[in-house]
């Protein structure tokens, strides 16, 4: 089987990136791994890249192939391949390349070292081991399935924007000790989690990681399930959770969202220079069309037709929730 691979390339130190072109014969089940060593052995012996187990275990190989993370140890060629176009291979984003494929996954540890990666206990020394229920190992068993390849960090568009995000595989790691009962920090850590900047409330829940992730360690459910737990702790006082109390207010109260009022109860009625800073954005998206006219003015919104009926349903599910919290 011909595979035509088109690849990235970049010196060490450099800002400058280009594409070489590859045709290697491959067998119908070799991966993407499979090709990228045979172009390296027999045809180009200046071409970086990481590997190790081949497996699918240790993460090492981690790349883009066709715009998307993926281990290359687990992707086969012939499913990349489409038709005369080559299959696109490029470094891991939102990471420093350090030569060609190999990028420097400082980046991710730093975010990994951010959450305080091990339990924490001041209490006594227990008289004997600390057993954890099945139940509470079955909650935490599946974040501790991730192999730390980066992926989800590479694909993650938050960190594009704002490279202080924790990020997904940092988040994942930190529900495995916000989830063990022999950690004595459950609520410290959250509010730590909840920062204003960086904190688990800025993911826009756009699902990408659980996309990329091989392992499905599913990051996203992961940064759902720290958001309840915060809540539940009391960790209240953030945009985030202030966010979302206007949000379920504004269609509670009027059945539709009311875009003026988000903003500052949001961030805070008083936070002169956070809410100034939003004016450019509030412009564009004026000029744009995006604010209606009879959103300009608060005291103009009026609750939709049958808004009696959104309210019951809205009543009906808090009552529920608090029903199951008990």
């Amino acid at each position: 089987m011909e595979i035509r691979l088109k690849v990235r390339r970049q010196e060490a130190q450099s800002e400058y990136s280009s594409y070489s072109d590859y045709t290697v014969d491959m067998p119908e089940g070799a991966t993407m791994l499979d090709a990228l060593l045979q172009v390296r052995d027999y045809d180009d012996g200046s071409l970086a890249l990481r590997y190790s187990c081949r497996s699918s275990i240790c993460g090492s190989c981690a790349m883009r192939v066709n715009g998307r993370a993926r281990l290359a140890c687990k992707t086969k060629a012939v499913d990349m391949a489409n038709g005369d176009e080559p299959i696109v291979v490029e470094p891991l984003g939102n990471m420093p390349v350090v030569k060609d494929l190999v990028t420097d996954m400082d980046v991710h540890w730093d975010k990994v070292r951010q959450i305080t990666p091990w339990v924490e206990n001041s209490g006594p020394e227990p008289e004997r081991e600390h057993l954890v229920t099945h139940e509470v190992m079955l909650d935490v068993s599946n974040a501790l399935s991730c192999i730390q390849c980066g992926a989800c960090v590479s694909d993650c568009p938050v960190l594009e924007v704002d490279t202080s995000f924790i990020g997904p595989a940092a988040f994942a790691k930190a529900y495995r000790f916000v989830g063990d009962p022999r950690d004595d920090t459950t609520k410290e850590r959250l509010q730590g989690l909840s920062a204003t900047q960086g904190g688990i409330w800025d993911c826009t829940r756009c699902n990408m990681c659980v996309e990329v992730c091989p392992k499905d360690i599913r990051p996203m459910d992961r940064i759902m399930q720290l958001r309840e737990k915060a809540v539940a702790a009391g960790v209240k006082e953030n945009i985030g959770v202030r966010h979302g109390n206007s949000f379920a207010g504004s269609v509670r109260r009027l059945g539709r969202l009311d875009e003026i009022r988000l903003l500052p109860e949001s961030v805070g009625m008083f936070n002169v220079p956070r809410l100034l800073s939003e004016l450019p954005g509030a412009w564009r998206l004026f000029r744009a069309g995006k604010l209606p006219w009879q959103s300009a003015i608060p005291f103009m919104h009026k609750p939709i037709p049958g808004i009696k009926h959104v309210q019951r349903l809205y009543d009906q599910a808090r009552n529920q929730k608090k029903e199951q919290a008990k």
